[in-house]
């Protein structure tokens, strides 16, 4: 039935989903004009309130099933209580308009009229918004079914088998048959879904008074300056990165040599530790500064001492109730899935926190492996239950973060504290912590190749999904584009030649899950200042990556404060209620890491490391300059992609169609994981897909600078 066609005579048709295009197709016959009475507005958000709960949880109980057992009944279920979601939305979305709140006293209820206006994507028409909610379940379907097969037949899905490939693996050959297969597999089957999937969300944006739909994701910051913001904290830490990446390029040359390993040019992407190199604690073993000082790795204690997913949880949820926070409700115990299935089922494993909205119900869904990495994901998680659990009281159109970037802070900021070694000796998992300065910089870049190396990344992705959504970025060039920024702001270039055939932005869960992720750049900067108030909090005396604020129920008090309020407030004022500023600063990050800075800043200076990739159009050897016969060409070969699944009967089904985003659901994801000194060897330079622009290398630094094309950053 379309919207339009629904008249007066057809509201007699009993079922819920009619009910509610009923009556939205009467709201504008009925209120022609401005309401300005303040009461009638709050009865009418007591309706909202009361109606949001059962609509929203019908949903997320929908999607659960789906994404923990992906099959066409569970399918057709979801598609069902999505579309019942997205009417309620423009229902009530349509009404809230209606609403003069120029004069209103209550500035809670003039909040939430304002949210509720936007009514997002319900204002497609419905044959749009049916077939956009079909684009991204199969989009992000296609993702997680995905996997990389070799010529003998034998399969790997990405979690756990390709990243743990990504992760252990040392052979140059074996981590390009895994990233390049990834990337055949997965985002090379996206891109015209993709193209598609721009269209429609630029134009629901459009109906809702946006430029496009990058304006409406920065637009739940509430920051006019906050794009310039944004670069202004990039510009702060840039020389850190630098620093990082430069030592970490001479890391790899060590190993790798210079055929493979250029230390005046950008890095091979698959050589870093992880399946997009946005964060490398993967390599510690090739880039620790002092390998017979402490280092700090959980994993094999944890191995040892027989730790399973269900113990490391419950590890994070002593830190939470040590700070005298609440503890997981029951229902996250007997509902969450926090181990791969071993039935056969489908899953999507990319780690998620869910609030079923019936403030009861809160769960995870996470493949845990038995690392000290995850360990680290599960406080993250964990980080964003609790915040379900502290603002479960508000109206419903507050239960987020104070902004997105608050909710991927939380449970970051208890991971600093879980990652120090005094924690990790008080819970069993380090027998010694050695108090020297070696073993403080062999934990301090640990830490750094995790938090410092992602930087880039982060700001990046929605760099370059903005400039798509704007049109800056035309569909012929989304493949150039992606590698130019990577270049400009990582320092990384493609192992092997990418063609526009190529859609390795899809490679990466968040681009087909819908999934802004510019979230998890502001986290990683006030999750610093956070941890940093937290300490003060707590009586912490010393430098601040010793700070262990376990036990401090000053310091948990501080945050449940914060958590409580939800998104009432716009987040300044909540920043402030934690850190006594209302503005987000780089300063704590900066002192956290200063004794690692002044240590890279003397290490680069003595080896005399160039900061930045002056020879920035220098390639990796091509397949052609390998081994003949070997058996990576064989296994790239043999790489293919299955994104269908069979029911009981044995037909083949295409599986998706629906929308596993928010509102409804709180798709609230982690990051995973997570030679010879001299002449860095011949500049290899395999045919060009397409001109390297001159725009993408930042200026070099340092003691030993090489002439390069200065960037116009603005323009890029």
């Amino acid at each position: 039935m379309v919207i339009d066609d629904i008249t007066d005579d057809k509201c007699t048709i009993i079922s819920f989903s009619t009910w509610l295009l009923c009556i939205g197709r009467s709201i504008p016959l009925l209120l022609l004009a401005d309401i300005a009475d303040e009461v009638q507005a709050k009865k009418f958000l007591e309706e909202y309130n009361s109606t949001s709960e059962g609509v929203w949880n019908a949903y997320t109980e929908a999607s659960w099933a789906y994404n923990t057992d992906i099959n066409e009944e569970n399918k057709q279920n979801m598609l069902q209580k999505n579309l019942d979601m997205s009417i309620h939305t423009l229902t009530y979305g349509k009404e809230a308009r209606k609403y003069d709140t120029t004069d209103f006293q209550d500035g809670s209820v003039k909040r939430i009229l304002k949210k509720l206006s936007d009514i997002e994507r319900a204002g497609l028409p419905d044959e749009e918004l049916k077939e956009y909610n079909i684009l991204l379940a199969n989009m992000e379907t296609k993702y997680s079914v995905a996997q990389v097969c070799r010529a003998n037949g034998t399969c790997h899905p990405l979690d756990p088998d390709l990243q743990q490939i990504m992760a252990e693996s040392r052979d140059y050959n074996e981590l390009l048959f895994a990233w390049q297969g990834w990337r055949n597999a997965s985002g090379r089957e996206l891109r015209q879904d993709y193209k598609r999937y721009v269209q429609l969300a630029n134009k629901a944006a459009t109906l809702n008074g946006h430029s496009d739909n990058g304006a409406f994701w920065r637009s739940l910051y509430e920051t006019p300056t906050f794009e310039e913001d944004l670069e202004h904290l990039w510009k702060e830490l840039e020389p850190l990165y630098l620093n990082v990446h430069a030592y970490v390029r001479r890391s790899l040359y060590k190993k790798y040599g210079g055929k493979h390993i250029n230390v005046r040019g950008p890095i091979p992407a698959h050589l870093l530790g992880n399946m997009w190199a946005q964060t490398w604690s993967g390599i510690m073993d090739l880039a620790i500064p002092y390998p017979d000082a402490t280092q700090v790795d959980a994993t094999p204690a944890m191995i040892a001492k027989g730790w399973n997913a269900t113990r490391m949880f419950q590890e994070s949820d002593n830190f939470f109730t040590s700070l005298g926070l609440l503890p997981m409700p029951p229902e996250f115990w007997a509902k969450s899935m926090l181990e791969k299935p071993k039935d056969g089922r489908n899953v999507v494993c990319h780690a998620s926190a869910w609030d079923f909205y019936n403030r009861k119900d809160f769960r995870i869904k996470q493949c845990t492996v038995i690392t000290m990495d995850d360990l680290i994901t599960v406080h993250h998680e964990m980080g964003h239950v609790q915040y379900f659990l502290q603002y479960k009281d508000q109206p419903i159109s507050f239960r987020e973060g104070a902004n997105p970037g608050f909710h991927e802070a939380i449970g970051d900021v208890l991971a600093l504290s879980v990652a120090t070694p005094k924690h990790l000796k008080e819970i069993g998992l380090l027998d010694v912590v050695e108090d020297n300065a070696e073993s403080t910089i062999n934990y301090l870049m640990s830490i750094a190749l995790d938090k410092i190396a992602f930087l880039p990344f982060g700001y990046l992705m929605d760099q370059w999904r903005w400039k798509v959504f704007d049109g800056r970025i035309s569909e012929e060039e989304y493949n150039k584009e992606w590698w130019n920024m990577r270049m400009k702001y990582q320092g990384l270039c493609p192992p092997v030649a990418r063609t526009e055939q190529d859609f390795d932005p899809g490679a990466k869960f968040h681009i087909p899950a819908n999934v802004p992720y510019v979230r998890y750049f502001v986290s990683f900067i006030i999750q610093f200042q956070f941890h940093q108030a937290l300490c003060n909090a707590a009586g912490h005396v010393g430098p601040l990556h010793d700070c262990d604020i376990y036990r401090s129920k000053e310091a948990g008090k501080l945050l449940g404060d914060v958590m409580k309020v939800g998104f009432s407030k716009p987040w300044p004022e909540t920043m402030a209620m934690i850190t006594g500023k209302s503005i987000m600063s780089a300063k704590p990050l900066v002192e956290y890491f200063k004794p690692l800075t002044d240590w890279l800043e003397a290490e680069n200076n003595k080896n005399d490391e160039v900061r930045g990739w002056p020879e920035y159009d220098w390639k990796p050897p091509s397949e052609s300059d390998s081994p003949p016969g070997g058996e990576r060409d064989e296994r790239i070969k043999g790489s293919i992609l299955s994104h269908r699944t069979s029911d009981k009967t044995g037909e083949i089904h295409q599986i998706g169609q629906t929308d596993p985003s928010p509102p409804a659901h709180r798709l609230l994801q982690h990051r995973y994981r997570g030679g010879v000194e001299g002449h860095h060897g011949p500049i290899r330079r395999h045919p060009q897909t397409w001109p390297i622009r001159q725009d993408i290398t930042p200026p070099t630094t340092g003691q030993n600078t090489a002439p390069t094309p200065v960037p116009d950053y603005t323009q890029s």
